[in-house]
């Protein structure tokens, strides 16, 4: 049995992408989130994303989180995933509250169920080669269920945006597999440049996991929060205001930064990938490809 046969996918979609307003104003008119805008082709960031998706598992067990505001800006993009896996969150709380959402919904299904999770708005070159990084990190949690691997792209610059995993020692019989000495979230750039002198790699925030474990991490770690979140989706009458009244917190420094003893590096040194984070960073991948920014043309691609 392939390690896939019990995975899902988690699409996390639910991101104001504020970073990036102004450029998606010039492209749309309007400043949406990044991951609905079409910045390389037909497709939008988020439908890429999807279908990076099918690479990896069938429709039927890819699931998108998506915030209730964008509701007007998604029209079709998500066509092809089945309507109750998509979840509507009130708003945007940041990565943590948008998880965690997401896995209480998944562990009323199945607690047991094998989660591969993805932001909706970062490049990513090869798809297949992807795909085959997320099938054996799910092999390394089908033979280890109570770890969390997580995919550690090889760096090519020192990118002070971005967040950094420090491995440490080689997971003995794993090819490419590394424990986790530490996380650094958007180091200064000379911390960046000595983070990659000393094998550093980016953090892609593409995690695989069981949804059963990651709730207990997420209670260890960030207790507080999770029962804040608990009580605000216990009652459906009031769950908006709840949810509007939660504080956002941010998963990587929140629960990445206190696992590490239960995370496991899988090293990825064989394709493209960006955040595209910033402006620069879309233009270094278009660079690469040889393609035109868009907001270097007159033409105006729409969002939906």
């Amino acid at each position: 049995m392939r390690a896939t046969e019990l995975l899902h996918v988690l699409v996390l979609a639910g991101g104001d992408g504020t970073r990036l307003q102004e450029l998606t104003r010039e492209l749309t008119g309007a400043p949406i989130p990044k991951q609905y805008c079409r910045l390389l082709g037909e497709r939008s960031l988020l439908e890429e994303t999807v279908e990076r998706a099918r690479h990896i598992v069938p429709p039927a067990r890819t699931v998108v989180v998506i915030n209730h505001d964008h509701l007007p800006i998604v029209g079709e993009q998500l066509r092809g995933v089945p309507p109750h896996n998509i979840f509507v969150q009130p708003c945007g709380r940041d990565t943590g509250p948008g998880l965690l959402f997401a896995l209480r919904q998944l562990a009323q299904r199945d607690r047991t169920t094998i989660v591969a999770m993805m932001p909706s708005d970062h490049y990513v070159g090869d798809n297949r080669a992807f795909a085959a990084h997320v099938e054996h990190a799910a092999q390394i949690v089908r033979a280890h269920p109570r770890k969390v691997a997580v995919l550690g792209i090889r760096p090519d610059r020192a990118e002070p945006g971005l967040g950094y995993i420090m491995p440490s020692t080689r997971v003995r019989g794993v090819a490419n597999a590394f424990r986790v000495a530490a996380f650094q979230e958007k180091p200064t750039a000379e911390s960046a440049r000595k983070l990659i002198e000393n094998g550093a790699l980016w953090n892609s925030f593409v995690l695989v996991f069981r949804v059963d474990r990651m709730l207990e991490l997420i209670e260890q770690a960030a207790p507080c929060e999770t029962a804040r979140l608990r009580a605000a989706t216990e009652s459906p009458h009031d769950l908006a205001a709840g949810y509007r009244a939660l504080a956002p917190w941010n998963f990587s420094t929140q629960v990445l930064a206190r696992i590490t003893e239960h995370l496991v590096a899988v090293r990825v040194d064989d394709i493209h990938w960006s955040d595209w984070g910033t402006r620069e960073s879309i233009e270094q991948t278009l660079h690469a490809l040889r393609r035109v920014p868009p907001w270097r043309t007159h033409a105006q691609p729409h969002a939906a």
